[in-house]
């Protein structure tokens, strides 16, 4: 690896067991999954973890980093792209003041977790770190930052849409305001990420957060969504904090479209339809076809699918006439 580059990487493991010199975590107000677990592992109580905008960084004795860095930011009602893309960035900037002589950081992906576009979140914590390594403001002895992934099939497909992003040219001479290159398609569309999603278009998905949906969600129902131009996006009531049923209401509200998925007849899932039918959102229904439809929608129409891959191809269909097309489904 040449020295004018900061390899960027997925890897496949707990953020607690990987070995790192620096763990960077978030919190979001609450604790919530790895933070909680390594506040816990590292016996730091909840009164001193960093309120927003602050940090905490302790020795990570008991864990598989040399020390984890807390960051403060907005509680998870308030923490979308933009604020995925400035965690991003802090994670360096931080790092730099606190351990300037790390060669290896660690971080873990926000957002998909409790909702937020999969990709979207990727490449705006990506776009972060290149913001810091524009600014001249990382570790000196900066050379791998690793994005670690306890689900495999999610680090596969983090690791994917790396493809030419692998390696971030740094500048040679370290000092603020050095340019970094954006070089190929990839890179280019960092320069916007996190600050553009507010503009972009989105679909709201309605679909159970169950183990079992999630190839259908991720191989079944992103794709033609992405493909349409869309931003993917979900609610879940188990990870999410605040005011649920507000937070589903404004996303339903302002989506472009709704898909839901009466796979085995979800409450919660046919009480977002009938919010999005009220709201007059334009909704596509889609349901395996080993699952009988409750009178109540009967007779509307439904994409009935035999696989993963007669979903996706259904799908990208019916969105593309839609979205072509004058008025609701």
């Amino acid at each position: 690896m040449s020295d004018d580059h900061l390899t960027v990487q997925v890897r496949q493991a707990g953020a607690l067991s990987y070995q790192t010199d620096l763990l960077v975590l978030k919190y979001a107000q609450e604790s919530h999954g790895v933070d909680r677990e390594a506040a816990t592992s590292l016996g730091v109580t909840p009164y001193r973890l960093p309120r927003e905008g602050e940090h905490l960084l302790v020795d990570g004795t008991g864990v598989g980093a040399g020390a984890v860095l807390f960051l403060g930011v907005p509680s998870l009602d308030r923490f979308a792209y933009r604020e995925i893309r400035e965690f991003g960035r802090r994670a360096l900037t931080v790092a730099a003041i606190e351990r300037p002589r790390v060669r290896d950081v660690c971080l873990t992906l926000h957002g998909p977790g409790y909702g937020l576009d999969e990709t979207e979140a990727f490449e705006s914590e990506l776009a972060g770190i290149a913001d810091a390594v524009s600014e001249g403001a990382f570790p000196a002895g900066l050379r791998t930052v690793s994005f670690v992934e306890i689900n495999a099939r999610r680090a596969e497909r983090l690791d994917a849409l790396l493809k030419d992003m692998a390696r971030i040219p740094r500048p040679r001479t370290g000092r603020p305001g050095s340019a970094v290159t954006i070089a190929g398609d990839d890179y280019r569309r960092l320069r916007s990420a996190g600050y553009d999603a507010d503009t972009k278009e989105h679909a709201f998905v309605a679909m159970p957060f169950a183990d079992s949906f999630e190839d259908v969600f991720h191989y079944g129902i992103v794709p033609p969504i992405r493909g349409a131009g869309l931003i993917c996006e979900r609610v879940d009531e188990l990870s999410f904090t605040g005011d649920v049923v507000q937070r589903l209401k404004e996303r339903i509200d302002a989506a472009r479209i709704v898909v839901a998925d009466l796979t085995n007849a979800n409450p919660n899932v046919y009480l977002e339809v009938g919010y999005a039918w009220g709201r007059g959102v334009p909704t596509v229904l889609v349901c395996h076809q080993n699952t009988p439809l409750p009178f109540d929608v009967h007779g509307q129409r439904c994409l009935f699918y035999r696989s993963i891959r007669d979903l996706e191809q259904r799908l990208t269909r019916e969105i593309g006439e839609l979205l072509s097309g004058p008025g609701p489904v």
